[in-house]
């Protein structure tokens, strides 16, 4: 990862030792000589970790880390200090400082904790990155979906909305069909009135024509009582018909009565009612075919049909799965009390490249049970269920042994985005670094 760390020590030897260390790891170097030209440096920008000395002439590291803290406390701040000022820097540690190295410097100690804090940073870049496009495809009734193919499907949910027309949802089990009927209502003129909801495929036939259209007493064993059902419930609202396929023909015969003439009776009743009812039906079975088995109805099925609304796969829009996973962890980590910051770069990738055959109820499951497992705060490959991990190394890259650090990071880069078609957005996803940072490390490495 090729950063830009700043070393500040009024120590001409030091600070130049230090200097030519760390850029030999791959990274870009600045120096100051003292804290006014340390903080003057800062403030140009472009400085992803700062490595200080505590007693300097003038301004001390104390205040070089209380004002990096101040204008951008996401930067990490690194102490050096003598043996004799340990207990201060132990206070700069309380005070924001990652971490604090004494001297004589052990400079392979002080590799490990640049590369730990980099990491650090990046993740959180990351992870802010992820929150902001959260929040923002947030404003759509509460699906997420940044993917072309929901901008879609969110312009056609606006502009149904506001009409009494019927509208079929389709698409896999666990897609969220039900979130896109929940906007449907909550977008139109009758979202002040009731949204009733009926899963069929929970119900037998006879009790089902009793749910849907109620019963009067005496009706069948057990009907004590007048029961209104959830179509005059539903009356001046929406009635969500989920699993609309599993209904016997009977049934089907009555929803497109109600759906023709705006009329039915209750079971065992004389008088017909009428309601004002929009009907939203969702499904995952393919109902041409069911029509041509003769187990659908073809003039119910272009009842329900006037607006249809087709939600694909998880697989088929994975731009969506990091906002989905930004949404996960922090529903589930407040959930179980723990503070989890974020997923390392292998378990993102991994994320990306499974095919989620159970969509995104699968996703959330997964993503809850790695909170479960996860013992630190980080998610890691280790925490994800067995199914995940078997399925996930499928694709490999192979970058030769013996070549530099940089010209690995290359061949990673450009061979993500040679798998994406290019997409910076999904390359950077999967690589687990900002887009910005992306863009800069392609320009660098000068990758077509």
């Amino acid at each position: 990862m090729q950063c830009t760390i700043l070393v500040i020590d009024d120590e001409k030897n030091i600070r130049e030792g230090l200097g030519a260390s760390l850029q030999m790891e791959g990274w870009n170097v600045a120096l100051a000589e003292n804290g006014n030209k340390g903080l003057e440096r800062f403030g140009k920008g472009d400085i992803d970790l700062v490595i200080t000395d505590l007693r300097m002439p003038g301004i001390t590291g104390e205040e070089v880390l209380s004002k990096v803290m101040a204008q951008n406390p996401s930067v990490p701040v690194i102490i050096l200090t003598g043996h004799g000022s340990i207990d201060s820097a132990v206070d700069a540690m309380r005070n924001g400082a990652y971490d604090f190295l004494t001297k004589p410097l052990n400079l392979d100690q002080l590799t490990m904790i640049v590369k730990r804090a980099l990491q650090g940073r990046e993740l959180a870049i990351k992870h802010r990155e992820l929150q902001e496009e959260l929040n923002s495809s947030k404003s759509f009734e509460s699906i997420i979906g940044k993917s072309s193919e929901m901008q879609k499907i969110f312009q056609m949910v606006r502009k149904a909305a506001k009409s009494k027309a019927s509208v079929l949802i389709t698409g896999e089990s666990g897609v969220g069909k039900e979130l896109i009927a929940n906007a449907l209502h909550n977008l139109s003129d009758r979202k002040d009135n009731s949204m009733i909801k009926v899963h069929c495929a929970a119900l037998s036939e006879n009790l089902l024509e009793s749910e849907l259209f109620g019963h009067e007493k005496g009706a069948f064993t057990g009907a004590v009582n007048r029961t209104r059902g959830r179509f005059e419930l539903a009356n001046n609202g929406t009635i969500f018909l989920d699993e609309i396929g599993e209904i016997d023909q009977n049934v089907q015969i009555k929803i497109l009565r109600v759906l023709q003439e705006k009329k039915f009776e209750r079971v065992g009743g004389e008088q017909t009612l009428e309601v004002d009812v929009r009907v939203v039906a969702a499904t995952n079975r393919n109902l041409l075919e069911e029509i041509k088995e003769g187990r659908f109805r073809e003039d119910l099925y272009y009842r329900l049909n006037v607006v249809h609304i087709h939600v694909p796969p998880l697989r088929e829009r994975k731009d969506d799965i990091p906002l989905m996973i930004t949404s996960f962890l922090q529903e589930f980590a407040k959930e179980s009390g723990k503070k989890i910051e974020g997923i390392d770069n292998r378990t993102r990738s991994a994320l990306y490249k499974y095919d989620w055959p159970g969509n995104i109820r699968q996703l959330r499951n997964c993503i809850e049970s790695a909170v479960v497992m996860c013992s630190g705060n980080v998610i890691t490959f280790d925490d994800l269920p067995p199914g995940i991990v078997d399925d996930s190394d499928t694709n490999t890259i192979s970058i030769p042994t013996g070549i530099p650090m940089a010209e690995a990071e290359k061949i990673l880069i450009a061979e993500n985005l040679a798998i994406n078609k290019g997409n910076k957005s999904k390359t950077a996803d999967i690589l687990g670094i900002g887009r910005k940072t992306l863009h800069r490390k392609i320009t660098e490495y000068n990758i077509e």
